[in-house]
């Protein structure tokens, strides 16, 4: 079958996908119990923190975290209750929402973060040797980047319900 991927191709697949699922799952836990937050406001967290003046439209956040528009405003309206972030209008888009990280968000950070590097290294880095981790780090900077190319989920045209 012309379709079918390789058995080495598969084999990598599946790989790449468990471990990714027990990856996931492992800092899933480690963030919930560290900082009571899910793990994609964690992202969010993380993505301000590390943003210029820690700031973002909800766009480039979604583009960012890859989550839906309305998934996105969710979270950000917990965190905002949580008093984690701030949203306001933008004054050079007025279509455009800010977000920005306030100094108890970055205080939750803060807390989560020892864990969360921990459970990487443990995970993901432990098995490696350096010239390993350099040789995955560039074929994933790769593949990242073929994905990349495509438009952002932000740009698709949003489907009517019937």
């Amino acid at each position: 079958m012309a379709d079918a991927l390789e058995p080495e191709q598969l084999n990598t697949y599946f790989a790449l996908m468990e471990s990714v699922s027990l990856l996931h799952h492992a800092v899933e836990q480690q963030v919930r119990e560290a900082g009571d937050l899910s793990y994609v406001q964690f992202q969010l967290l993380a993505r301000l923190a590390d943003a210029p003046e820690r700031q973002l439209t909800m766009t480039e956040l979604a583009d960012g975290v890859v989550y839906s528009r309305s998934g996105l405003t969710h979270q950000a309206g917990l965190l905002e209750k949580a008093g984690l972030i701030t949203r306001c209008p933008s004054p050079d888009d007025q279509r455009a929402t800010l977000v920005a990280i306030t100094q108890a968000g970055l205080a939750r950070l803060a807390e989560i973060l020892p864990g969360h590097i921990q459970v990487a290294r443990s995970l993901l880095f432990a098995p490696l040797s350096d010239q390993d981790l350099h040789a995955l780090g560039d074929i994933m900077a790769r593949v990242r980047d073929h994905m990349r190319a495509r438009p952002p989920r932000s740009a698709a045209t949003r489907k009517r319900r019937a």
